[in-house]
């Protein structure tokens, strides 16, 4: 993949991530200033197609990325370090001060949960332990575009019903460092993705479609990890 063709790539699944619609050549080159024809993007989105990183749902559709696309871009373009800006992290934690009385650990970490839930507008799963586990956020996770596949939801719907037993083989996988396991790698679900950490023991994270903001929850799931640690 030569610069320009990452350039692309980039642009293709950050303007499918923020739409949920196919991106065709002809937006790249108007939104983007590519000083290129739509006739070269188009080659290169072939190009790209053919080494998998993303794919043509429709023959007259622009382009969506592959899993093996979303992988790569997570590794090449997602700083698991990164924190969030100055002015989200303020509204947070005015956020966290209407619960700061509260004395139950468990429960301060639930509210924290609701609050990743509406600021991701996604799933958030805590594990407290083997087979101690909460969720919150599925309203969220059900209004995504890809959720209007009866199938998904019905899959997904069955893991919440045996979560317990699947949050017992996250929960020994996942360690004190942030982590994202997408698609086929993701014990949820082959169609989700998951952002997660581990804190003192209590396994957190947020889960959602292959078309997340990876970066912003990345920043959300730090966020709390510096609170909790």
């Amino acid at each position: 993949m030569h610069p320009r063709q990452k350039e692309l790539f980039k642009n293709i699944i950050d303007e499918y991530i923020r739409t949920a619609e196919p991106v065709g050549s002809k937006l790249i080159v108007d939104k983007y200033k590519i000083d290129v024809s739509s006739a070269t993007v188009r080659n290169d989105m072939m190009e790209l197609e053919e080494a998998g990183y993303i794919f043509q749902p429709h023959i007259s559709a622009g382009r969506v990325p592959t899993e093996y696309g979303y992988k790569k871009y997570v590794t090449e373009q997602i700083d698991l370090k990164s924190e969030l800006s100055g002015k989200e992290k303020e509204q947070l934690i005015k956020d966290i001060q209407n619960f700061k009385d509260i004395k139950d650990s468990a429960q301060k970490i639930k509210n924290l949960a609701k609050i990743l839930a509406e600021k991701s507008e996604l799933g958030v799963f805590i594990g407290f332990g083997p087979g101690d586990s909460y969720y919150t956020g599925l309203a969220n996770l059900f209004s995504q575009p890809e959720f209007n596949n009866v199938d998904l939801v019905c899959n997904f719907s069955a893991v919440i019903d045996h979560l317990d037993e699947v949050m017992k083989r996250v929960y020994e996988e996942v360690r004190e460092e942030t982590v994202i396991k997408i698609g086929r790698d993701n014990n949820f679900s082959s169609d989700c993705s998951a952002v997660m950490i581990k804190i003192k023991n209590v396994l957190l994270g947020i889960i959602g479609p292959m078309r997340m903001n990876y970066q912003k929850n990345v920043e959300l799931i730090n966020f709390v990890k510096n609170i909790l640690k």
